[in-house]
């Protein structure tokens, strides 16, 4: 918490220690934004322990790698296709509805999962669609989500907001497949996709507290039902919201290394599965700390220039890591990269959250649902081949010099965006 030192004697205004850990002001401030972290953070992690027993499962049921990597294909060409769909609708119709029913969804989707395994359903077919389901409900569900989040806070504590959001979707990512693993060594597929239900249910409870979040319109009269186009013109002419979208390819595509994790253990530091696992954990366990340490973020105004210099840092941490051939020194770059992905996460958030008209919010964020999920498969393809070509010293080093070098010609075309002031945010 942020601490006064009193100057009664001078007659001066209280001096403010600076914050380290997470801001919780929006927390305390907001019961309705409160509800929605809480519920949003427990789905997280039950989504995070289904995603890794549905892994198992269809392995258990084919012995197939192959089979196990159509489980990324099932979800990413949803999450494309009704990312862009479910921004032009969460700018159409009340956001709480479109959240509680695609809310309801999931937890339907996890409900046929329990029920499959209680009844001894083996189908990979059957996952399949459960998985491309989810992700549609998940496209549907994170735009109006999103959304929310400037209506229910003022435009100051957004950036504590996205921190502690951030915390959400990392602890997810940690905790999820670490429960899961323990839930279905114990007892089994059937009590992690229970469990995944249950969890549902907090996240709904969110929704359903809700006030009614209709979209501001400009338009007079009928409400006009908006278009996906309509979203993307007005990006085409916000230069500062494409550079958001801009400098996140620049790391997710060109220094992604992720896909590399496996042979590198091998190759660089003489390791096996665990090793790979260490290297996964190191930018999720970055970004966990970017998010518990960040209450200095709330200080920052020029957001821009932060999301230049977060993501060129990124760029160098991935540098180094591929110069490095010592296994806990490249743990810690891989770590500090996650923690500057947080940084630029929480400021390219609160961009698109402060700087956007509310009836353009939901496209916006669907927009960014895209980039997100589409750039860093993007990334693996790319590292992939480059060290198929080359090595994958050359593909991690490489890639780390290119997003570096990236960021700075995209700084150096659209100045503007590095004076980015969060007291005057412009588009």
């Amino acid at each position: 918490m942020t601490e006064t030192t009193g100057t009664a004697e001078t007659g001066e205004p209280p001096a403010r220690r600076p914050r380290i850990f997470a801001d919780l002001t929006p927390l305390r401030s907001s019961p309705d934004y409160r509800r929605l972290w809480f519920g949003n953070t427990v789905s997280w992690i039950g989504q995070g322990m289904t995603a890794l027993a549905v892994s198992l499962q269809v392995y258990d049921i084919t012995g197939s790698a192959f089979s196990v990597g159509l489980i990324g294909f099932c979800s990413l060409v949803p999450l494309v296709v009704f990312g862009l769909y479910g921004g032009a609708v969460a700018d159409t119709v009340d956001r709480r509805k479109l959240g509680l029913f695609s809310a309801a969804g999931s937890f339907s989707l996890a409900v046929v999962l329990m029920a499959a395994t209680f009844a001894g359903v083996e189908n990979v077919g059957l996952l399949y669609a459960v998985v491309a389901l989810q992700a549609v409900c998940f496209a549907l569900n994170a735009p109006a989500r999103s959304s929310m989040v400037a209506r229910l806070l003022p435009p100051e504590q957004l950036p504590a907001a996205n921190a502690l959001s951030s915390m959400t979707s990392t602890t997810g990512a940690l905790v999820g497949p670490m429960l899961g693993g323990l839930i279905v060594g114990w007892w089994g597929y059937r009590a992690a996709y229970t469990v995944d239900a249950v969890c549902f249910t907090a996240s709904l409870y969110a929704m359903w507290r809700l006030p009614s979040m209709l979209p501001d319109r400009q338009e007079s009269g009928a409400r006009k039902r908006a278009s996906v186009l309509d979203g993307l013109r007005f990006l085409g002419t916000r230069p500062n919201l494409r550079m958001t979208f801009f400098t996140d390819l620049c790391a997710m595509v060109l220094a992604h290394p992720r896909a590399l994790f496996p042979v590198v253990a091998i190759l660089w530091y003489g390791g096996d599965a665990r090793t790979t696992g260490l290297l996964v954990a190191a930018p999720a366990f970055g970004a966990l700390l970017g998010g518990v340490f960040s209450g200095w973020l709330g200080r920052i105004r020029r957001h821009g220039l932060a999301v230049l210099l977060a993501v060129g840092s990124w760029g160098a941490a991935i540098t180094v890591f591929g110069l490095t051939r010592h296994l806990w020194l490249g743990l810690l770059f891989l770590a500090l990269a996650g923690c500057a992905d947080t940084v630029s996460m929480v400021f390219r958030n609160t961009m698109l959250q402060a700087a956007v008209p509310d009836e353009m919010r939901g496209r916006l964020q669907g927009v960014f649902i895209v980039v997100v999920a589409g750039g860093p498969r993007l990334g693996d393809f790319l590292a992939g081949s480059v060290a198929d070509l080359t090595s994958p010293a050359v593909a991690v080093v490489g890639g780390g010099i290119a997003c570096v070098v990236a960021v700075c010609l995209l700084a150096l075309k659209w100045r503007g965006f590095a004076r980015y002031d969060a007291r005057d945010p412009q588009p």
